[in-house]
């Protein structure tokens, strides 16, 4: 569905008003991500920072594929005795 819509002027740059009929078919929140691809202006939902992780942590533990990338190298503070200091 194509629907043309005039640039209106807001401070120093322009905007945009999108019908709530593609609002609502694209599902946009109250933020949006912009880009531009092959000189196209592309706008999509904003996703949550991290959004996802949880279920590729739960994923990557069950293959058993969650385990440190480097060996532990300890220092001497690991290898001295010590105490917390009392208040």
């Amino acid at each position: 569905m194509a629907v043309r819509a005039n640039l209106v002027r807001i401070g120093n740059s322009r905007g945009i008003r999108i019908p709530k009929s593609i609002i609502d078919e694209c599902q946009l929140g109250d933020t949006v991500e912009l880009s531009v691809v092959s000189g196209s202006l592309v706008v999509r939902s904003a996703s949550a920072p991290r959004e996802g992780w949880d279920a590729v942590f739960k994923q990557m533990s069950g293959a058993h594929d969650d385990a440190l990338l480097d060996p532990e190298t300890p220092t001497e503070f690991d290898e001295a005795e010590w105490e917390w200091p009392e208040d």
